[in-house]
């Protein structure tokens, strides 16, 4: 199983691997740079090596990465939105040098514009990224949200309609976090609530788009459209879920990393917790 946490790259990127194997995880997340500020120092050829050569001594099988929760990919201010298109782009620069195959990033916040006008941006903004990383092998995940404001994709359809105007959708994956769900309004803490959902997901975005997973609870209710993660088993979602989504054999092949609040030895903990839900049949 491909389970883990976001874990940090403090002191350099090529200190995750080993941050990954300290709390016992097969998959890890990561933010290749700064998340405060759009510039960032050069990925090196050391820096690249030296993160491939840890990841290649340890238990770690799967690395993501999670692009700057500045960009906003359907920006209504030009400079904005420019700035949104480079840094996705570098990030998966640096994420083809690091052998990191895919980059979460979130599709942006419509800003009054309306939804068709926002998920349409989504889809130009993304085709100019690919259009930079031509033939680089890193790909965006578009990560499902919760809807808080005027965020788009909290619904499968929204989702789809930005793939169904890009060039090439192939090239761009997608994401789901469990909390996000919750408060966007999918019932995943039943087990009718859940097969509907992966059943909507599967019929309207396919599941071999799903790239990834966020496991985190949820301090806020079904429907609330706001995004609180909460640790596993301490939220509204409950063990239960998790448990289906780790004996779930159609997500078997699919990295499921933590994002819940520190420091590493409760992701330690949560991380064998999730690993003791394999087997058990969930109630309800």
């Amino acid at each position: 199983m491909l389970l883990g946490a976001h874990v940090p790259t403090a002191g350099g990127v090529p200190r995750a691997p080993g941050n990954g194997d300290s709390i016992a995880a097969t998959a890890i997340q990561i933010f290749t740079r700064s998340q405060r500020q759009w510039k960032a120092k050069p990925m090196t050829a050391d820096e690249s090596g030296a993160f491939r050569a840890a990841l290649g001594g340890s238990g770690v099988k799967a690395v993501l990465s999670h692009a700057s929760y500045l960009i906003n990919l359907c920006s209504v201010v030009p400079g904005f939105r420019a700035l949104s298109r480079r840094t996705l782009a570098e990030e998966l620069r640096r994420c083809d040098a690091l052998g990191i195959p895919y980059a979460v990033v979130h599709p942006g916040a419509h800003m009054g514009a309306g939804e068709r006008a926002g998920l349409a941006a989504v889809a130009r903004s993304l085709d100019e990224v690919r259009r930079r990383t031509r033939g680089l092998s890193a790909m965006p995940l578009l990560e499902v949200t919760a809807g808080q404001g005027s965020c788009l994709g909290h619904r499968f359809e929204e989702v789809a309609e930005i793939l169904d105007q890009v060039k090439e959708p192939d090239r761009v994956g997608v994401c789901l976090d469990t909390c996000h769900l919750l408060a966007a309004g999918y019932d995943i803490s039943t087990r009718r609530g859940y097969e509907q959902t992966i059943g909507d997901f599967d019929r309207v975005l396919g599941l071999d788009r799903l790239k990834a997973i966020h496991l985190n609870d949820s301090q806020k209710p079904l429907g609330s459209r706001v995004d609180r993660h909460a640790h596993i088993g301490e939220g509204f979602l409950g063990l239960n879920t998790f448990a289906r989504f780790v004996n779930d054999p159609r997500l078997g092949a699919v990295p499921m990393v933590v994002e819940t609040p520190g420091p590493a030895e409760v992701w330690k903990k949560e991380i064998a917790l999730l690993r003791g839900l394999v087997g058990r049949r969930p109630r309800g």
